[in-house]
């Protein structure tokens, strides 16, 4: 894609004290004890600026706490949209902001978790760009200017916090839009919590753990600044070193639950002292074109390649404030670009809506199997024929036999 350069790295310029200087903060120095042992949170809850009573920004912080473990998201719009993910080996493990230097000019250290040596691993994932594009005659790719999220003005969420179903939304604007684009639309986020495993309802029907969270991103009534645009999406990784990022694909005959979508596709975090997975991003090759989607309402989506992101992206105030100034040499950053859209862009043109939905959460991302329904579907299918094979081999073979012993040699 002849994109702009995928935007990423000193994502956390100086400043400040960093987080990685705190024991076990900023993702840690243990990811040897991960991948986490199965977790049942028994209770999920979600904190809206913890400490700070004030809208003008966005912090939300989901706390799942199990057995012996404690999961903790921490999402934010301050600077590019981004969450935190950190596991802990603790039931008392809480978020701590220091939010005068958080909303300072070098906010590093300012987002910890205590006790930082209950800290087994965390990492980032940030949510930099979106791209419009759209293809000329002679087969060239026309990219429009480029909506950095970093420079986007955002609702507060606080009237979209839902504590019982666990959700809540981000939902931005350009702080400046000169083609007017934006008039009538707006993009979100929409963040969904889990307590315990389930599949959604809603298409794409993503099955879950309690090991995860939703995120799904939403452009609506947004304009397109060309006849035939696509849009793409930018989405970057954070993790310490000796961590490394690989995108799999999975492909299945069986769309039960997404019909005409056959892949899978999640970008693991693998240690790589024994590949085992430390945390996901996972999502089905596909978005739609309407607020209740059905199959004819799919829009093709592709992911442009994973790259190691070693040059310049727009802040993100919670990542700069948890990780410090390690990143390029203790943290690393990944960049995927992942494109809306089908060979003419129509679907988007038509309806001007777009949503996409992706899990992220820790250890091994959820597989899909065939359902019961499907298992006996296909036993009756291929079970059929063969009984009635066997049954026919019998019927021929007693028939025959019948016919020889009513035979009379004649003397």
């Amino acid at each position: 894609m002849a994109a702009s350069a995928l935007l990423l790295a000193a994502l956390l310029a100086a400043g400040g004290r960093g987080a990685a200087g705190r024991e076990g903060a900023g993702g840690g120095r243990r990811q040897d004890r991960v991948p986490l042992r199965p977790l049942l949170p028994l209770q999920v809850s979600m904190q809206y600026n913890p400490g700070w009573n004030n809208s003008s920004v966005n912090l939300l912080h989901v706390r799942a706490v199990g057995p012996s473990d404690t999961l903790h998201y921490i999402w934010s719009s301050i600077g590019a949209p981004a969450v935190l993910l950190v596991a802990t080996e603790s039931r008392s493990s809480a978020l701590r902001v220091n939010w005068t230097q958080l909303l300072s000019p070098a906010p590093a250290g300012a987002i910890w978790i205590d006790p930082p040596s209950s800290v087994v691993y965390s990492t980032a994932v940030v949510f930099t760009k979106v791209f419009e594009y759209s293809e000329a005659k002679t087969l060239e790719e026309l990219f429009y200017p480029t909506y950095d999220l970093s420079d986007f003005s955002w609702d507060s969420i606080n009237h979209t916090l839902n504590h019982t179903a666990l959700t809540a939304e981000f939902t931005g604007v350009p702080a400046t839009d000169p083609s007017g684009s934006f008039s009538n639309g707006s993009l979100a986020f929409r963040v969904t919590a889990y307590e315990a495993s389930g599949r959604d309802g809603p298409l794409p029907s993503l099955l879950h753990t309690a090991n995860s969270s939703k995120v799904e991103f939403v452009l609506a009534g947004v304009a397109p600044r060309g006849n035939s645009s696509r849009f793409v999406l930018e989405v970057a990784t954070v993790e310490e070193t000796g961590v490394v990022q690989r995108l799999r694909s999975a492909r299945s005959i069986d769309d039960e639950y997404t019909p005409t979508i056959f892949e899978m596709l999640s970008l693991v975090a693998e240690s790589q002292n024994d590949s085992s997975a430390l945390s996901f991003l996972q999502w089905k090759a596909t978005a739609y074109g309407s607020q209740s989607p059905r199959r004819e309402d799919s829009i093709q989506c592709r992911s442009r390649g994973l790259q190691a992101a070693n040059w310049t992206l727009p802040v993100s105030g919670i990542v700069h404030a948890y990780f410090g100034e390690g990143v390029g040499s203790t943290y690393t950053i990944s960049a995927i670009n992942i494109s809306f859209g089908g060979e003419d862009g129509r679907v988007y043109q038509e309806k001007r809506y777009l949503s996409w939905s992706a899990l992220l959460g820790f250890g091994q991302p959820p597989k899909d199997t065939f359902s019961p329904l499907v298992i006996s579907i296909m036993a009756v299918a291929l079970g059929t024929p063969m009984v009635m094979l066997l049954v026919g081999s019998c019927v021929v073979l007693f028939a025959q036999r019948k016919r020889y012993s009513e035979y009379e040699p004649i003397n």
